[in-house]
């Protein structure tokens, strides 16, 4: 069985590892560990196929420590009780652990005393941000270690490297330069997915020479990092939301058009339907409510039309005013609400008791309704919208609410109740 093009290209010295400079070039902090034979517990985090998994090895192939392989997904318990015993035969092991962040409880509480004692060096690798995605108490005996994508140059090396390789393709093929600049801007620092493309454009080229139109057959989609991971998605959603509210609509598409491409209709529309009433909100009333029947729409579509209206409405979003005002009042009260519990005044219960008739919510004076204090008594003075936006429909909002505003609320309804 002949072995993909990529695994056979897998670096096993530290030099043979491309990019990441600032943690092994000559000052690098992991290079420095390793020249003084020794390394710690550590999580790399980055986009896929930029050498994280394969860092880790070489550093255990250079400090010639033993290493066992563990994915937090597939791997169980019984595998987990296997590499204990055996770093405790040897005094100790290293531990790859692939998508470390997916380690459930019941892994991570058999792994912390191993860590704590040092029989297990763990080096971590994930697409997530550990700083979310990981537990505090791993997080906290362990070393974060950021992996940068593959500049363009490191790709070239990679490619170049692999071309000449006796573990490669033994100097066989040739490549043009705009084939070679090709794959470097669609793999987007994916080293894995560039040398997929050489192994796949070297079997079906002619003469064994690798030009743009042959590379062009294998490079139908650009690697999109957002696609690689849940934090890259999330990412392309909050880069949409600041986009609208920033009123650009040429970078609310373009953040669109990447989500779009991971066929995701459902986190778009959910977005949508928040971006209306927070970013929107008062100053534009009737956009926020025509978001939802356009988001409808574009269910009911799919994709790949479902861009369309999503598109259009976005660009609406963009163009129109924006404000937080109603968003701001309501995070103030949720701020007010859970820093201490009221007690709601006693005539506005549905059953109330202990009152007298003339002290209670009179259905019938309509005359009132607007001069009652609603507010428990702490807070009957709590004013939200001390400042409205500067547009049309909010300054009639603001008169209305000043207007209201002069009247003295109370809570002494029997007193109230006999004004005229």
């Amino acid at each position: 069985m002949r072995q993909p093009l990529a695994f056979r290209m897998r670096p096993e010295t530290l030099d043979e590892v491309l990019g990441q400079k600032d943690l092994i070039g000559e000052e690098g902090v992991i290079r420095k560990c390793i020249n003084n034979g020794t390394i710690f517990s550590s999580v790399f985090f980055g986009s896929p196929g930029i050498g994280k998994t394969t860092l880790a090895r070489v550093i255990a192939n250079e400090l010639k420590k033993p290493y066992r392989n563990f994915n937090a997904v597939t791997g169980n318990k019984k595998d987990l009780d296997a590499i204990f015993l055996e770093a405790k035969m040897s005094g100790q092991l290293v531990l790859i652990c692939d998508e470390v962040h997916r380690l459930n409880k019941d892994k991570q509480d058999l792994l912390l005393p191993h860590l704590e004692d040092g029989s297990i060096i763990l080096l971590g690798a994930t697409t997530a941000n550990p700083y979310f995605a990981i537990n505090p108490a791993i997080r906290s005996r362990c070393h974060l270690f950021e992996f940068k994508p593959l500049s363009n140059d490191d790709i070239k090396e990679g490619i170049n490297h692999a071309l000449v390789s006796e573990k490669g393709l033994e100097n066989k093929y040739t490549i043009d330069d705009d084939a070679l600049d090709l794959i470097c801007d669609t793999v987007n620092g994916d080293i894995r997915w560039a040398l997929n493309i050489l192994e796949i454009s070297a079997i079906i080229c002619k003469d064994n020479h690798i030009t743009k139109e042959v590379v062009s057959e294998n490079c139908k989609m650009v690697n999109q990092r957002s696609f690689g991971s849940e934090d890259g998605h999330y990412d392309l959603l909050s880069g949409l939301q600041k986009s609208i509210r920033g009123s650009d609509p040429n970078a609310a598409l373009y953040y669109l058009s990447l989500l779009c491409q991971s066929g995701d209709v459902s986190s778009v529309v959910r977005r949508l339907l928040v971006i209306g009433y927070e970013d929107i909100g008062l100053a534009n009333p009737a956009l926020a409510a025509r978001t939802y029947p356009a988001c409808q729409a574009a269910e009911a579509v799919g994709f790949p039309e479902a861009i369309i209206p999503l598109g259009v409405h976005i660009i609406d979003l963009c163009l129109s005013p924006k404000s937080r005002t109603g968003e701001d009042a309501i995070a103030q009260m949720q701020g007010i609400v859970s820093s201490k519990a009221y007690d709601m005044p006693k005539y506005l219960k549905l059953n109330p008791v202990g009152l007298a008739k003339e002290e209670q919510y009179n259905w019938g004076r309509y005359d009132c309704f607007h001069k009652i204090q609603y507010l428990p008594d702490e807070l009957k003075d709590v004013d939200l919208f001390t400042h409205f936006n500067n547009n049309r429909y909010e300054k009639q909002l603001q008169e209305i609410y000043e207007e209201l505003k002069k009247n003295k609320r109370t809570s002494n309804l029997k007193e109230l109740y006999k004004t005229k």
